[in-house]
């Protein structure tokens, strides 16, 4: 059960399924490594031999790294683990993220410093370029600093630039912040920002699909965008060109049904054509951080109330089976109605239910939340 009153005691590295958990992690690809999670706990995944491993989709490769786990990354990631405040986090784990859950190919193990709460509250991913303009940092720490006074988290990458503008703004004001990785979760990228990184595992956490001393590696960057963009109800790109991680991050939070915001620049600056070019395609031009608190408050509102009662309540019942959710709420019956089987786009359910494209997305992730709809490539649908 998640909570925020300490700091997680260190796992017993000893545990079978943390040593498990520890193998599959050093196994390249989360679609299968899911599907062994979802039929047996960690130990007994690994125990059921190559079997269960061939019709759960691994390929040849991952089964030779299960059947003989690389020593160094394994020793690595129990000295790792046997720190306070690092958790290890399966598909299977009932504090999985749920937003998380439903984004884009999640990951099947999440490596964790810091406090895993932080992923279960309202966050709103802030990234940019790593080369920004002095208007540009200053728009993003304005921006950071207002959605932490707000209440809600700053999720980035930690890159340089815009990431770490906004991470800083966000720690310097008391606020919550979180960092998505795309290397181990003990090393720092790029390297001058070895600081922040202390300063996010204490006052926030960072995050990893990557096992501890994983290096840099460029395709590890797009990859890791996915998971921000899922973790977080929104994404504001601040300032971008053409050619930007951070037009991947607002493609992916897209696709996720999560709202997307771009400000907007000067036509003459090429660093911020990316900004336009959300615009031009549908993201919400924004001018200050009033805008931005508008259009996620209704998303925030709802996940902060499914946070005070997974924080109050166990996720199980007494059998231990994961609780059935409740009836959709009476509000949610015209995009209820609206949707079907079949994947229908935002805009459909829009005109379809008669709602506000605000309402229609804080529905959306209530009812993903709840696991009555999921999204296919920015289309939406009932699961059941």
């Amino acid at each position: 059960m998640l909570t925020t009153d300490a700091r997680p005691a260190p796992p017993d590295t000893r545990d079978p399924d943390t040593e498990a958990l520890l193998r599959l992690a050093g196994c390249s690809g989360s679609k299968g490594i899911r599907r062994l999670l979802e039929l047996a706990g960690p130990a007994a995944a690994l125990a059921a031999g190559p079997a269960l491993w061939r019709s759960c989709g691994l390929t040849r490769l991952q089964q030779a790294r299960l059947h003989c786990p690389d020593a160094a990354l394994m020793e690595r990631g129990r000295h790792w683990l046997a720190a306070p405040g690092r958790q290890l986090l399966g598909w299977h784990d009932p504090d999985y993220p749920p937003l998380l859950r439903r984004g884009p190919n999640p990951p099947a193990v999440l490596f964790v410093d810091g406090d895993p709460a932080l992923l279960w509250r309202p966050a709103v991913a802030v990234v940019g370029s790593r080369a920004p303009s002095p208007g540009g940092l200053e728009t993003a720490r304005e921006l950071a600093a207002a959605l932490a006074r707000a209440g809600l988290v700053v999720a980035s990458g930690m890159a340089a630039g815009i990431d770490t503008a906004a991470h800083q703004a966000a720690l310097a004001v008391g606020g919550g912040s979180y960092a998505v990785l795309g290397t181990g979760p003990d090393v720092p990228y790029p390297h001058r920002n070895a600081g922040l990184h202390e300063r996010l595992v204490r006052q926030g956490a960072v995050v990893s699909e990557h096992p501890p001393g994983t290096g840099p590696r460029s395709s590890h960057f797009p990859s890791r965008n996915r998971i921000l963009a899922a973790l977080g109800i929104a994404t504001v790109v601040v300032e971008a060109a053409q050619r930007s991680g951070a037009l991947i991050t607002a493609r992916l939070a897209g696709e996720c049904g999560r709202e997307v915001m771009a400000y907007p620049g000067s036509i003459r600056n090429p660093a911020v054509r990316g900004c336009h070019r959300l615009i031009r395609d549908g993201a919400a031009l924004v001018e200050g951080p009033g805008e931005v608190l508008e259009l996620v408050a209704p998303v925030a509102a709802r996940l902060a109330a499914d946070l005070r009662v997974r924080l109050d309540a166990p996720i199980c019942g007494e059998a231990g089976d994961v609780a059935a959710p409740a009836a959709p709420a009476p509000s949610h019956n015209p995009l209820w109605q609206a949707l079907g089987h079949d994947p229908s786009s935002m805009d459909q359910l829009i005109v379809r239910s008669g709602l506000t494209p605000t309402e229609v997305s804080s529905m959306l992730l209530a009812l993903e939340l709840e696991g009555r709809v999921a999204a296919r490539h920015g289309r939406w649908y009932r699961t059941g």
